[in-house]
């Protein structure tokens, strides 16, 4: 029997889907929607709770110095780890890049849990990075391969639901845990609470989704791919590096960082990203300008209320936490079936809500508005954010051919994660150079108005470019 031909277990199984109707905790698919969704509830509440022990650990370590390397080192090998990915699922199926890439993941929490030293520190993080890009990338072909189409915006939508209750209790636990019992704890919890969900999908895994597609599925790894892979992370860290030195002589790793990007993101990303070819292209280029817009300009909302308004940080914060919860529910809409006739016009929809949102947000600079109204824009804007990123998920795995799920599914991580590292070093560099670089903590004192304004409005345009770009997602 060869690779593509059903055996009888798969035939049964596949009965036993037609069978069973009630969606992704149906009988047939709760263990496997159970598992891997425990998996990103675990991930973003590590993400979301590490900016909390961060600032603690750092300074124990006596690496306040270091501090940004700690963020970015993660940064840099994610992205080596979802081309790795991406190349792993197409060719042996996904199995073995999500075990490793949790191993990779929990093996990172330890070091940096145990460091007795900023380097090792900075070092864990990088591991946990590369484990995180190979996770990520592995999910979302175990979507493609073991959800039928019509409940894959569904199970995306829960992916973005597994992030709301950590995104509003991660910190607050985070913070109890560093008072407590210590920082180290913010990281050597989680890979024991890892091993349940692990269990729990991994068999179910094996069942739907391990393997290759097809027999020439087997081959090696395209080299020209690991080359590039390593020349976008290489890339990255230089010009984030550049980004956190203000000195001119930075100037040369930024040069360096971005001959290095140009060339390995043209050869990693489909061809036409960058002019917005219709289809695919410009699905993985709309992921990319709604991430980087959006969290470019989130970075700044609390600075914001801080400086200008005169906020503590922890109500500065909780002015976003309605964003967890309409994300999801944004991510929910788009999942219902009767919705689908309409995606591409609610991914338009989305993108105009994130650019109103980055639009008023400045609008609290003028002393007489009140300050909720970021809180409410940016309720806007999240719920904007969920039609566009999940529906952006689905149309993905839609233009995909089952051999092509992991690199397109890594394309379009690397454009989200890209996008951020380039427009955050845009956005800091525009805020600093007009005077954002004073922090007083109170209002109408500290970072200049105007450098708020310098964030904002650029990046509410590009938004809106993002409108122009969802109009090209379909294939004429």
């Amino acid at each position: 029997m060869t690779a593509l031909e059903p055996s009888d277990a798969v035939v049964a199984d596949e009965t036993a889907d037609r069978v069973d109707e009630s969606g992704v905790l149906g009988r047939s698919y709760r263990a496997l929607s159970v598992g891997i969704v425990s998996v990103v509830l675990l991930i973003a509440f590590e993400a979301t709770a590490v900016g909390t022990a961060m600032p603690v650990a750092a300074r124990e370590l006596d690496g306040v110095s270091l501090y940004a390397f700690a963020f970015s080192g993660y940064f840099t090998t994610s992205l080596f780890g979802m081309v790795l990915a991406g190349q792993w699922a197409d060719r042996k199926g996904p199995l073995g890049a999500l075990t490793t890439g949790i191993g990779a993941f929990a093996a990172g929490l330890v070091v940096a849990g145990t460091a007795q030293a900023m380097w090792v520190f900075i070092a864990g993080r990088a591991v946990q990075g590369f484990g995180g890009g190979l996770v990520i990338v592995a999910l979302y072909v175990v979507v493609g391969r073991a959800y039928p189409e019509r409940l894959r915006p569904a199970i995306i939508a829960a992916f973005a639901a597994g992030w709301v209750v950590p995104s509003v209790v991660g910190p607050l636990a985070a913070g109890a845990v560093t008072e407590q019992l210590g920082w180290r704890w913010v990281f050597l919890g989680i890979p024991v609470l890892v091993v349940f969900p692990v269990a729990l999908a991994l068999p179910q895994i094996r069942r739907r989704a391990g393997g290759p597609v097809t027999e020439g599925g087997q081959g090696a790894f395209d080299r020209r791919r690991i080359r590039l892979a390593f020349g976008i992370s290489l890339g990255a860290g230089l010009l984030e590096y550049a980004a956190q030195d203000l000195r001119w002589v930075a100037v040369i790793p930024g040069l360096l960082g971005g001959a290095l990007l140009v060339p390995a993101v043209l050869g990693l990303l489909p061809r036409g990203t960058w002019r917005a070819a219709r289809g695919l292209p410009s699905v993985v280029l709309l992921r990319g300008v709604a991430a980087g817009t959006f969290i470019s300009a989130e970075s700044f909302v609390p600075l914001m209320l801080v400086t200008q308004r005169g906020l503590s940080p922890t109500l500065a914060g909780f002015s976003l936490a309605a964003g967890g919860v309409t994300w999801a529910v944004g991510s929910w809409v788009q999942a219902r079936p009767r919705m689908e006739p309409y995606r591409e016009r609610l991914m338009t929809l989305g993108m105009v809500l994130v650019a109103a949102a980055i639009a008023t947000a400045p609008a609290v600079l003028v002393a007489g508005v009140p300050v909720w109204i970021v809180a409410v824009a940016w309720a806007f804007g999240c719920f904007g954010m969920g039609l566009v990123i999940a529906s952006a998920s689905v149309l993905m795995l839609r233009l995909s051919a089952p051999e092509e799920a992991g690199a397109n599914s890594a394309a379009l991580q690397i454009s989200d994660a890209l996008s951020d590292v380039v427009l955050l070093a845009a956005t800091g560099a525009a805020f600093a150079s007009l005077g954002g670089g004073s922090m007083t903590g109170t209002a109408g004192s500290g970072s200049h108005p105007a450098a708020f304004v310098a964030v904002f409005l650029p990046m509410a345009g590009v938004a809106l470019a993002g409108v122009w770009v969802t109009t090209r997602l379909r294939d004429l």
